[in-house]
């Protein structure tokens, strides 16, 4: 049998896996990649290879990164960062029509730029915004369908894990990627905005005003927002600066989140070893998938099937643009049946050689895909983010929770399309840093 079917019979076969039975994407993806690369070769080969991609994903000093970053985040949740986000984004615009809703993406945005998280973005956001749009007449729909969006910003604006596995799979510096996804992040979470003032201004009735606050209280409720912005200013900076690497920049932000939450008296001895468990737990998955795509990434080269279709795709007579919206309807079709970062990890292999042959800037790129999957997190059958804001609305339906979700859709597409129309959004930044 050709190697090439050999590779489209081991993708098939992976997708089979997924969709049937309940086993993690990373042990998938490692399972697959062995027999497949066993088949192709041979298997004392396979398991060589196997077990040289675990000790060189283990032992691995870039990929440090991820844990600090995520332990960062869950010291900034424990601590209890997002109330205090919320509340001071609340008291400044919360007295506007639909304002509430408003803050509830800024304070996404917010907590986004230092967890990296979607799902832990929603379940908190939830927590917190959710009880204050019911107690002032929120539709349902509007309430949770901003939440469950504005935690998709948790994978966009960085720092972000989902864009760290990225740089260390296709070799992309993370740096650049987080300065690529900065300004993308903010103009969806500006358009995101705009989504509930357009809604509210059709029907008011969906998302009432707030109680007016005074100046005073406005500018009291500013500390809760200045840690937030310490911290993301110091990893930020500190990348522009070169004052350290991206793994460095990870380990400064864990230090300084404990710091200032035991400053700032949030952080109880409980709360440090909850966030420790929970970045054990949550670095242990993402080393398995960035570890089992390693394995299926190996495989697929051995079979040429990326370079294959590279070639396929370059040779067609029709213009690139083209190409690039089938891939990204895979990505937001394959986003909606698959966990993102599985997702990426299994297609990036195949399609980032495409893009890269037809002429795309990998760092526009990387965004692009970020982007366009991140929007799988809230579109049916699986829409994670929308189960985790309906488990945490008691008495809301999952329809009313995609209801309302459907109403952001096209702030995605539009961010997208902007994107593909001025790629500078993306390469302008990186390229005047570096």
């Amino acid at each position: 049998m050709e190697p090439i079917t050999i590779g489209l019979l081991g993708l098939a076969a992976l997708m089979l896996i997924l969709f049937c039975t309940n086993m993690p994407v990373g042990f998938a993806m490692a399972l697959v990649g062995f027999c497949g690369f066993a088949a192709v070769v041979n298997p004392q080969a396979a398991m060589s290879s196997m077990t040289s991609s675990l000790w060189e994903v283990f032992s691995s000093y870039g990929l440090t990164v991820i844990p600090f970053f995520i332990f960062m985040g869950n010291i900034c949740f424990n601590a209890g960062v997002s109330n205090r986000l919320y509340k001071s984004a609340y008291t400044w615009i919360g007295q506007i029509r639909g304002g509430i809703g408003m803050a509830t993406v800024l304070a996404c945005a917010g907590f986004a730029a230092i967890c990296g998280s979607n799902a832990a973005t929603a379940a908190t956001m939830s927590a917190v915004a959710l009880p204050e749009m019911k107690k002032f007449g929120y539709h349902p729909s509007l309430a949770t369908g901003s939440v469950a969006c504005g935690s998709t910003l948790g994978v966009i604006i960085p720092p972000s894990v989902v864009l760290i596995v990225i740089g260390l799979s296709t070799g992309e510096s993370i740096s650049k990627l987080f300065f690529a996804a900065l300004i993308p992040g903010l103009l969806l979470t500006v358009l995101f905005i705009l989504t509930i003032w357009l809604i509210c201004l059709r029907r008011p009735e969906l998302g009432p005003k707030g109680p007016a606050t005074t100046f005073k209280e406005k500018l009291r409720s500013l500390p809760g927002s200045i840690e937030m912005l310490m911290l993301f200013a110091l990893i930020m900076s500190g990348l522009f600066l070169g004052w350290f690497t991206a793994t460095e920049a990870g380990a400064a932000g864990a230090f300084f989140s404990i710091i200032i939450s035991v400053a700032g008296k949030h952080l109880t001895w409980e709360k440090f070893v909850a966030a420790l468990m929970d970045s054990v737990k949550m670095s242990c998955m993402i080393m398995m998938i960035v570890a089992g795509a390693v394995v299926f990434g190996r495989f697929l080269t051995v079979t040429r099937l990326p370079f294959e279709v590279a070639d396929w795709v370059t040779a067609l007579p029709i213009p690139s643009v083209v190409v690039l919206l089938l891939m990204l309807v895979i990505y937001a079709v394959g986003g909606a049946l698959m966990d993102a970062l599985g997702l990426l990890m299994i297609t990036i292999p195949i399609f980032f050689p495409v893009a890269l042959r037809l002429g795309y800037d990998p760092l526009w790129f990387a965004v692009v895909i970020t982007i366009i999957t991140s929007m799988g997190a809230v579109t049916p059958p699986v829409g994670v983010n929308t189960y985790i804001v309906a488990a945490m609305a008691p008495g809301v339906e999952i329809g009313t929770v995609f209801r309302g979700v459907s109403w952001f859709l096209l702030s995605f597409v539009m961010c997208v399309a902007l994107l593909i129309l001025f790629p500078a959004m993306a390469t302008w930044l990186p390229a005047f840093l570096s």
